[in-house]
């Protein structure tokens, strides 16, 4: 090993020896736990069973809570993909000081809290806030729009929170792409049209993916949004944990939630890092 290469491995060592202890640590505790099945008052029977994870399994609740927050979190990937590329395109394609300052405008409103995000959006869809007021002076909705206790009331949420990020993110792929590739395809006698299609979103599509994947992480574990916007009628995944070992105390069962949540996490990034990612040369061969 080279002197470089020790130092940097030293540099290194703490923080991922600290790290690993804690992840293991906690992943093995509640793994434990969740072969234990809940006898009530907090408290789980001594032996190991599979109860909690059969019960999971078909129980028609648990499956309904674990479909919606599957689907809330793809729909929410997708949308935010789909409204931050094209802005992440243009970032990319401003001039640098127009550029710079509207990423710091990005950034900066990055770094509030979620709760004050969330209570700029019970303002502003509130009863008589600024967008029913307009709904219903115009006719559109003679009741207004309900935001929270609503499934459409929480997607917005994940949305407000998520398509910041997934700008910042796309942004940075995006600046790693010369621009002059698509102009030689363009004086080559490409349209923009198919210059962007043949070489700038191929070369995108890695960062593509690790911008959904990253989301798709983040939403699978969000709580906050769902149980303030929710007003606790969505039961997503971790609502219903969180109700499970707060409310019910039954630690067993919401172990084995968690547990069902992180595999279901791993296998749906190992899927796509395995077929979602474009052969290598492939995007050069295009």
């Amino acid at each position: 090993m080279t002197p470089n290469a020790r130092r940097i491995v030293l540099l290194a060592a703490p923080h991922l020896l600290v790290l690993s202890v804690l992840l293991l640590t906690t992943h093995a505790v509640y793994l434990e736990m969740s072969l234990h099945r809940d006898v009530g008052f907090g408290q789980v029977e001594a032996a190991w069973s599979a109860h909690n994870y059969a019960a999971i399994l078909t129980d028609g609740f648990y499956l309904q809570s674990l479909y919606l927050t599957l689907g809330i979190s793809a729909i929410i990937v997708v949308l935010s993909i789909l409204i931050s590329y094209p802005a992440a395109y243009a970032l990319t394609r401003l001039p640098p000081r127009v550029a710079s300052w509207t990423l710091a405008a990005i950034v900066s409103s990055s770094f509030l809290a979620g709760a004050v995000k969330l209570l700029g959006l019970v303002i502003l869809f509130g009863i008589e806030g600024p967008v029913n007021r307009v709904l219903r002076a115009t006719g559109l909705a003679a009741e207004g729009f309900r935001l929270i206790g609503t499934l459409p009331g929480v997607m917005i949420g994940y949305a407000y929170l998520s398509i910041a990020f997934s700008l910042l993110m796309l942004h940075t792929t995006l600046r790693t792409i010369p621009v002059r590739l698509e102009e030689a395809a363009e004086v080559h006698g490409a349209s923009a049209w198919r210059a962007f299609l043949r070489v700038t979103w191929p070369l995108s599509l890695p960062g593509v993916i690790n911008t959904a994947l990253i989301q798709f992480n983040l939403l699978m574990g969000a709580y906050a949004v769902a149980a303030v916007l929710g007003g606790g009628r969505i039961l997503t995944f971790p609502v219903l944990i969180q109700r499970t070992l707060v409310q019910f105390n039954d630690y067993g069962m919401g172990a084995a939630l968690s547990v069902l949540l992180l595999v279901l996490v791993v296998v749906v990034n190992i899927v796509a890092d395995k077929f979602g990612r474009p052969k290598h040369g492939m995007a050069a061969s295009q």
